[in-house]
């Protein structure tokens, strides 16, 4: 820092996300003046790669798209696919599809808990730290992601990329028999995550808010995961009122736009920033949780989801995706106690001229799909849209808004390795998997 107080801050990469990108500050004095977050990698093209292939494809090759979160891009996908080809998947399969989901849900937020974000809140440079300190409680997720594991090695056939999966069900589907194990390990696994909501509820939050309207599926009756049509809360609005369109409308409500600082695209709802993944989902499903996951989050301190609570500070998101992991364990159980085997393991989906769209839940937002098939089902156009390209503007402003609180109350005082740890921390608040859009953490404060 010079005499005039113009300082340059770089750190070349952040850690514990996935993907790679770089932010940029505009300090003027105590006020930030810009923030940018710049994705510098090149796309991965899958839109480009679908054209042209088979309508049986989309679900294995848009699974290499995350390896977290590859049942989400395969769910999305069969979904469009089924409805571009006017078949609905019911019954046991959708309730197989379901627990397949359950489980991702269950792993990928485990993960991001203890490994990546739980960190920041204590202290600690890392896991390996965070378990010389703490080392029960990094067993206790591993534990955890162990079980979600479980549940996609034994429906997908392997914990990573899953090849179980095809449009209109599974090449196989479980006997009742074979999903009991899963059962014993889910009821520990509950215990286990009753315990980190108590663990991380107890972590200190900085005193923040966010303005973005909320955007999630909306399954009335039950919390939407695999299912449901999408439902807004505003952020200028009184209180959580869900607005809802069909998804067939999706792209005239969520548009896509390059800005110069990034190669990636960036999205806005009806021309606001919003923001998808848990906070949307508590805001919009709460009432909906199981009644355990319910009682979890009123002592968490995240009010009483049955009447419409909402949690509006960024960095209580880590209490939230807790939560939704004892969601996640107590629907995984309910579907393998109720399961029994179908007739089939899939439904035909025969191919016809059409366009069709989807969306699920991912464990960081709602992932939206879209394809236009010919008349022998090739792919005519494909169209992705995955979360973290939407929360981008909401990153942006949460970082803005973290670093503009603290240089109001430390001014000159907040020095540049503070400052960089604050970035990190409200990036990590969204879980964010760049590699999903292209790839993420560079940052640069300029001081004027």
């Amino acid at each position: 820092m010079n005499h005039r107080g113009t300082r340059v801050l770089r750190l070349d990469a952040l850690a514990r996300v996935e993907g790679e990108a770089a932010l940029h500050l505009r300090v003027e004095g105590d006020t930030v003046a810009e923030t940018r977050l710049r994705i510098y990698e090149p796309p991965r093209f899958f839109e480009a790669f679908l054209t042209g292939r088979g309508h049986t494809e989309p679900p294995d090759i848009t699974a290499r798209i995350c390896g977290i979160c590859p049942v989400a891009y395969q769910m999305s996908a069969c979904r469009a696919i089924e409805d571009a080809c006017g078949v609905t998947v019911d019954g046991p399969l959708a309730d197989l599809r379901r627990l397949l989901y359950c489980g991702e849900w269950i792993e990928s937020h485990t993960l991001h808990i203890h490994l990546l974000h739980a960190p920041d809140f204590l202290g600690y440079a890392d896991v390996v730290e965070l378990a010389r300190h703490q080392r029960a409680a990094v067993e206790r997720g591993l534990r955890i992601k162990q079980t979600g594991n479980a549940i996609l090695e034994q429906l997908g056939g392997r914990p990573i990329h899953p090849v179980n999966v095809r449009i209109g069900g599974f090449y196989r589907t479980p006997a009742p028999e074979e999903l009991r194990p899963l059962a014993e390990r889910l009821r520990q696994a509950r215990d286990d995550a009753l315990e980190t909501v108590r663990w991380v509820a107890a972590f200190d939050f900085p005193d923040t808010m966010y303005d973005h309207d909320l955007l999630a599926l909306r399954d009335p009756g039950r919390y939407a995961i695999d299912s449901g049509t999408p439902a807004v809360v505003s952020a200028q609005g009184p209180g959580p009122a869900p607005r809802g369109f069909p998804l067939a409308d999706f792209e005239q409500h969520v548009e896509e736009a390059q800005v110069p600082h990034s190669t990636a695209l960036t999205a806005t709802l009806d021309g606001r920033r919003h923001l998808t993944g848990p906070l949307a989902r508590y805001a919009i499903n709460g009432r909906w949780l199981h009644p355990v996951a319910a009682e979890a989050a009123r002592h968490a301190g995240l009010g009483d989801p049955e009447r419409g609570a909402v949690c509006d500070n960024p960095f209580r998101s880590i209490v939230v995706r807790a939560v939704e992991v004892v969601q996640a364990v107590e629907e995984a159980l309910r579907i393998i106690d109720g399961y029994e085997r179908p007739s089939r393991p899939a439904v035909d989906v025969p191919p016809r001229r059409g366009t069709g769209t989807g969306a699920t839940e991912a464990p960081r937002g709602l992932l939206y799909h879209r394809y236009a098939l010919t008349g022998d089902g090739s792919i005519a156009e494909a169209r992705i849209i995955p979360p973290t390209a939407q929360n981008q503007g909401a990153v942006e402003e949460d970082v803005r808004g973290a670093v503009q609180a603290r240089l109001a109350t430390a001014g000159p005082a907040a020095d540049d390795e503070e400052l960089t740890r604050l970035c990190e921390r409200a990036i990590r608040n969204h879980d964010p998997c760049i590699s999903c859009a292209t790839h993420f953490l560079d940052v640069t404060v300029e001081r004027l």
